[in-house]
């Protein structure tokens, strides 16, 4: 329910602007003489800071905030680290750790603000409002019969009434497009937040796993979701982890060892004062006989690198897709005093075969446009165009050779498919028209109670009646296609709406597993556990041999 935040920057008012320029130069001043006779004694460099505060706290010409300062001095030194060490303020903490530690207390909702109306997205599994009936497109209007809509209404506000105790009661007042608001009373519960987001037998011999982040409950969530597998007679895995962003290493490393031997290498940390830690199979894994493939994207990251370096060092499936992020390092904790935490960069990961995984940063790298880099460099689209920057090559037991470009290169590279994606679906995402269509398009069906009907007689006539009321919608809002939509295009747009009726009505599982459908990495992954048998290395290359020669 509640939503990471972004990192906190720099207070910005012109006071604090001076007040760093005037640390600096005094800084320097320090450490060019004893005294000027102005009464600033030498002092040591690690003195300097605090010295130079206790000036401009005391003597600056406007007002200052002391902690506001420390804060903007904190920012100025990380930033001569690397890019993931950094500065949170308690609060900022505290909002992290809700996802990850896996659980929160309050009512189980996911929302957006729409019209300065609270609608729901999703209600969790498991939690009070589901149990309670709340569903998808569920306008909230009043908390304990107060209103709440009206464009005071925010994200922080919301979570203030709605989060609380466990066992404390409210009562939400709801609007399901009736000439009445619904009152439902609501008890707060523990409310679960998952990671493994959907467990989806393909073929009865494949199955698919989308994980999306690595927390706390994540490993045990992750043996239910295979386990599931097993009993449905499945014996090849697809896990799937596009767009995840990582996590705990507590939590990856129990994942990786399910499919490796007793003491083969997960992955190795090491330092400058971190000397080398190694972390190993501590039994033979349950799915160690298992054939995996692993999807990988750009946006996958740190968590998801280590599972995916592990897989591909240890010649136990193909990793199919594209490179992934390159985030690498170690961070350790440390509380400041009342300010908050200083998330500290201590050390590297490595995958088994002793490449880094972290990306090249520093002076000449604009770090945060990597993802604009790629596109432009054409490395989102052809496999010759990625950058491997590491001149050491590494090669697995099977010899395979692996290098270290920061990330994880793929073994079956699946280019970015930007052909069906039409600017006018672009438009519909980014404009939030295409979600809402989809919440409008159910309401409808509900209030004609089709809504189970629909999902019972096949999809070939609500799907072609939830495109029409999208083209409809879409017109309604002034949002038209510049030109003719192609039959790739058209074919995209369907299957998203599509996919937005069905997450409306049947839950994110079954979101994710009709969009695997005719998923192109999901569609290539299937193919390598199908062809298995006919894989083989070549001039240090995971190859295929077909009935038509060697396919890559």
């Amino acid at each position: 329910m509640d939503q990471l935040p972004q990192k906190r920057m720099a207070p910005s008012w012109q006071p604090l602007a001076y007040a760093i320029i005037l640390i600096l130069g005094v800084y320097i001043g320090l450490q060019s003489g004893d005294s000027d006779g102005s009464g600033f004694q030498r002092m040591s460099p690690r003195n300097a800071l605090d010295g130079v505060l206790d000036r401009v706290e005391q003597m600056y010409v406007d007002p200052v905030v002391r902690e506001e300062l420390e804060q903007v001095a904190l920012e100025a030194v990380l930033e001569e680290l690397d890019p993931h060490s950094l500065f949170f303020s308690a609060a900022e903490l505290e909002a992290m750790a809700e996802p990850m530690e896996g659980n929160f207390e309050g009512i189980g909702v996911e929302f957006i603000i729409q019209s300065d109306t609270l609608m729901v997205v999703a209600a969790i599994p498991g939690g009070p409002a589901e149990q309670a009936g709340v569903r998808a497109g569920d306008r909230i209007l009043m908390v304990d019969t107060v209103p709440i809509s009206g464009p005071e209404l925010t994200n922080r506000k919301v979570m203030d009434l709605l989060k609380g105790p466990r066992n404390t009661t409210v009562v939400v007042g709801l609007d399901r497009g009736g000439s009445e608001v619904e009152h439902v009373l609501l008890r707060r519960d523990r409310i679960p937040i998952h990671s493994v987001v959907s467990t989806a037998n393909l073929d009865g011999d494949r199955g698919y796993i989308k994980v999306i982040r690595f927390a706390q409950n994540t490993a045990v969530e992750f043996e239910e979701a295979m386990q599931y597998l097993e009993r449905q007679g499945v014996r090849e895995v697809i896990l799937d982890l596009r767009g995840n962003g990582g996590g705990y290493l507590n939590a990856v490393v129990p994942m990786v060892e399910s499919f490796l031997e007793e003491d083969e290498l997960v992955v190795y940390t090491e330092g400058e004062h971190a000397p080398r830690r190694t972390y190993t199979a501590r039994r033979n894994g349950p799915w160690k006989d298992w054939d995996v493939a692993v999807l990988v994207d750009e946006s996958s990251a740190s968590a998801s690198e280590i599972f995916a370096g592990a897989i591909q060092d240890h010649d136990r499936g193909p990793i199919i897709g594209r490179r992934s992020f390159g985030k690498g390092l170690v961070q350790e904790e440390f509380s400041i005093a009342s300010l908050g935490a200083l998330r500290l960069t201590v050390a590297r990961f490595y995958t088994p075969t002793g490449r880094a995984i972290q990306r090249p940063y520093g002076e000449d790298i604009d770090y945060g446009d990597d993802y604009f880099d790629r596109y432009e460099n054409g490395e989102l689209f052809h496999r010759d165009s990625i950058a491997l920057g590491d001149s050491l090559i590494y090669k697995t037991p099977a010899g395979k050779i692996v290098q270290g470009s920061g990330g994880i290169t793929p073994d079956v590279f699946v280019p970015l498919d930007t052909m069906r994606w039409s600017s006018f679906l672009s438009e519909l995402s980014w404009n939030g028209v295409l979600r809402d269509a989809a919440f409008a398009y159910v309401d409808q069906c509900r209030a004609e109670a089709k809504d189970q009907e629909m999902m019972s007689s096949g999809p070939q006539q609500w799907e072609r009646d939830a495109h029409a009321f999208l083209m409809n919608y879409a017109e309604s809002k002034e949002i038209q296609p510049e030109e003719a939509l192609t039959a790739s295009e058209t074919t995209e747009l369907r299957k998203r709406m599509n996919a937005q009726v069905i997450r409306n009505l049947q839950g994110e599982s079954a979101y994710y597993e009709y969009l695997a459908a005719d998923d192109e990495e999901v569609l290539q992954a299937l193919h390598w556990l199908r062809n298995k048998s006919d894989a083989v290395v070549i001039d240090g290359r995971l190859t295929l041999r077909s009935n038509d020669g060697i396919e890559f």
